[in-house]
């Protein structure tokens, strides 16, 4: 099987998304499935010979993203024709979903997406001049549309998956989360970390990784250190990661006096100072809750951090078993009271690391894939039940 993978975003931007795609492509082709990937060219991006890099230009409200030139990806089709795709496979709503599904339209085959981001809880972040409500709604009608527009949807938890049906989604949605490579998440020094930081051995560290955005919530992990620093004067939160709202954040940390509790460290690398990283700390805390999954709870299980969680949205399928995590509330003092009692118990987080370490196995990259190789498969089958002339999931 031969699948084209569309998306507006890849590495070296570092984001889920990135990580769920080349999580799949690595992992698929032992489930019998080929992978090419059209992408959007960065600066000094590493070039791969099955990914398609396409001239963007940077957006201006965000920097870190870039704006593929949809002319230039139609201009594909001569190239990618004789290579015969089974299936394309959408990764992000923008440009790409629509280019997608015109190449799908003319390559004859039936299109996929998969839905990443929770937008409903997301727009508002970034159109604040519109009331929560309307963008809320406009989400919704534009989620409804595109998906609706495919042949099937991947979602990667139980509670996405109920909101789109609750969009009026009909096409089949299928829950597949990204799995981790859990080979990847071995060793790491975290005495070595420490010392390049300037951080105490016996400093009580907790620990976020992930996108420095405002959807991420991490206002909250700030109001928790400064209530947590009454019983823990030596507190420390490390965030790891850059995005959007740092100058907000740096200015929160500022109005809370927070400089001596607070480290941003920016984005590291995933083979070598982010495994450092994890191993230095005591706690991993995510106070985000409109994830689609929340792979980087995962990360830290693996990595055997003990996990401070709101258990919402696709977080929730992750943390409700409360194994290797002790479950929280969208609540400064709630948050700070669960922080608090774990730091001052060094047997119980020893416990719950190894309880997660033993609990990540169970989400290993390998076995979802062979999940999403069967969906396709599924999905490529449905294709015999409408005309030639119209691909299963590509408007004619």
């Amino acid at each position: 099987m031969r699948v084209l993978m569309v998306s507006d975003v890849y590495f070296p931007r570092v984001n889920g998304v990135s990580t769920s795609i080349q999580t799949f492509r690595r992992e698929l082709p032992a489930c019998g499935v080929s992978v090419d990937l059209i992408a959007p060219a960065y600066p000094n991006e590493a070039d791969a010979p099955d990914v398609i890099r396409i001239p963007s230009r940077y957006l201006p409200f965000d920097p870190e993203d870039r704006l593929m030139r949809r002319s230039l990806i139609d201009a594909l089709l001569p190239e990618l024709q004789p290579k015969r795709y089974d299936l394309v496979h959408i990764q992000t709503p923008f440009v790409a979903h629509y280019a997608g599904v015109a190449l799908a339209r003319q390559l004859r085959v039936p299109v996929v997406a998969t839905y990443h981001t929770f937008f409903e809880e997301y727009l508002h972040h970034y159109a604040k001049i519109l009331p929560a409500g309307w963008t809320r709604a406009l989400a919704r009608r534009f989620s409804r549309g595109q998906c609706n527009d495919t042949a099937g949807i991947i979602a990667p938890s139980i509670a996405m998956r109920d909101a789109l049906r609750g969009y009026g989604v009909t096409v089949p949605i299928e829950i597949i989360p990204t799995g981790i490579p859990l080979n990847q998440f071995q060793g790491g020094d975290g005495a070595r970390f420490r010392r390049e930081h300037g951080i105490a051995p016996e400093r009580k560290v907790a620990l976020f990784v992930g996108r420095v955005a405002h959807e991420k919530n991490i206002d909250l992990l700030l109001a928790m250190t400064a209530i947590a620093r009454s019983s823990h004067p030596d507190i420390l939160l490390v965030i790891a990661g850059e995005g959007p709202a740092l100058p907000h954040l740096q200015s929160q940390v500022a109005k809370l006096g927070l400089h001596d509790h607070v480290r941003f460290i920016g984005y590291l690398d995933r083979a070598t100072s982010l495994l450092d990283c994890y191993r230095a700390a005591d706690l991993f805390v995510f106070g985000s809750t409109t994830e689609t999954q929340g792979l980087v709870l995962l990360e830290a299980m693996a990595m055997g951090v003990p996990v401070v969680a709101i258990p919402a949205m696709g977080a929730y399928d992750i943390l409700s078993p409360e194994k290797g995590c002790r479950c929280t509330q969208n609540d400064a003092g709630a948050f700070a009271a669960t922080v608090s009692s774990l730091l001052a118990d060094a047997a119980l987080r020893a416990q719950l690391g190894r309880e997660a370490q033993d609990y990540a196995q169970g989400w290993s990259a390998p076995a979802t894939a062979e999940r999403l190789a069967g969906f396709y498969q599924q999905v490529i089958a449905s294709q015999a039940r409408y005309p030639a002339s119209t691909p299963a999931g590509v408007p004619a």
